[in-house]
């Protein structure tokens, strides 16, 4: 069996493949499987990591400003399109796969559409309730359509073709538990606080929390904190620190990184994790059971992001601050409040792990078998 995945961009498109490559190799130790990415972003980090090839290709985002600048850049990026589309062909006679999956970003489009144009079974997974550009165009020709949320099926002109499956997530993120997480990472007992906005970064947020790290030295430091600061964030927020006075190879109980790769084990030592809520996040969220304070990104499509922390905090599962009333201040608020009350956050645990799918993962796998037997 030969299988094709097609992500990139960021962490949310990525994880999710790379969630559902495993299990495939789980159940069919001898399939060959490609990634195929975006030439300049995450994947080209993420998906080596987990020991898969990578191929990449150019590409661009589309614009939505109405000027002289946006036509440009849709011109390019339809040219990167063509010239995408025309590479993924080669590819796929060369590697002649079985089925081609695609779980969003700037490569998946050429790969499903070149996909489809030559036979091969196509399969897009869509992780918010609004599907983007890219799922969009894709679905028309796609062979299935997967989505995490009921109320997606409504989206898309071919409901017979979709199905409902939830998110996948790294199998790790079911098994790691508290104790044993901590012992891997060699931290005690004490209370552990993780915050991450994004494989990228989001600049105010780090911001937000060079101000929180000041206030956790004024306070002596009563949590272990671990943060990434995304790639962008990874540029200039290491110096923002030491102009704060913070001396980051000689304050232990302060651990910033450009990214956290291994998001399991860290997510499930943590007593409260600081993020935005992205659909793969909020699952991540859900499955390691992690209590949360949720930022919802403002600069996203159909405000999604708020949508997604609001089906949690409804439900006393985490804590929704908007980013425009979401203050350092207000952060250690919450985060004291949260690590003073154990049932609460108890409570809040129990909550999240009867909100997801947690067989999302096996029930993808199970129609991309279907999809080779359909051949």
């Amino acid at each position: 069996m030969n299988l094709i995945f097609t992500c990139g961009g960021t962490a949310g498109h990525i994880n999710p493949a790379i969630a559902i490559a495993g299990e495939m190799r789980r159940r069919h130790p001898d399939c060959k499987i490609l990634f195929i990415g975006a030439q300049g972003h995450m994947e080209e980090k993420l998906v080596p990591q987990a020991g898969y090839e990578l191929r990449t290709l150019p590409g661009s985002g589309l614009s939505r400003k109405k000027n002289l600048a946006g036509l440009k850049q849709n011109l390019h990026a339809v040219d990167c399109v063509l010239k995408a589309t025309k590479t993924c062909k080669e590819i796929f006679r060369e590697f002649q796969p079985h089925v081609i999956i695609g779980t969003g970003g700037y490569a998946s489009f050429p790969a499903l559409y070149a996909g489809s144009k030559m036979g091969i079974p196509t399969c897009v997974h869509e992780s918010n309730a609004v599907p983007g550009v890219t799922t969009k165009m894709a679905a028309r020709r796609a062979s299935r359509v997967l989505v995490a949320f009921e109320e997606s099926v409504a989206c898309y002109a071919h409901p017979e073709r979709v199905e409902v499956v939830g998110m996948p997530v790294q199998q790790d993120f079911l098994y790691e538990d508290k104790k044993s997480a901590r012992q891997k990472l060699g931290l005690g007992d004490g209370p552990v606080v993780l915050s991450a906005f994004g494989s990228l970064g989001a600049k105010r947020m780090n911001e937000m929390v060079a101000e929180l790290f000041c206030m956790e030295k004024e306070a002596g430091f009563p949590f272990h904190h671990i943060h990434a600061t995304g790639s962008f964030g990874w540029e200039w927020m290491p110096e923002l620190l030491e102009k704060d006075g913070l001396d980051l190879a000689h304050t232990s109980s302060i651990d910033v990184r450009e990214y956290i790769y291994d998001m399991p084990l860290e997510m499930a030592a943590a007593d409260v994790v600081i993020s935005r809520s992205g659909a793969a996040t909020c699952n991540e969220i859900g499955v390691s059971g992690t209590p949360a304070i949720l930022i919802p990104s403002p600069n996203v499509t159909n405000n999604h992001q708020e949508h997604n922390a609001r089906v949690l905090s409804d439900r006393n599962a985490a804590v929704t601050i908007l980013e425009k009333d979401c203050t350092a201040r207000r952060v250690m608020e919450e985060i004291q409040a949260l690590l003073a009350d154990p049932q609460r956050r108890e409570d809040m645990s129990k909550t999240l792990r009867t909100m997801v799918r947690l067989d999302s993962t096996q029930r993808i796998c199970d129609i991309v078998e279907g999809l080779v037997k359909e051949r």
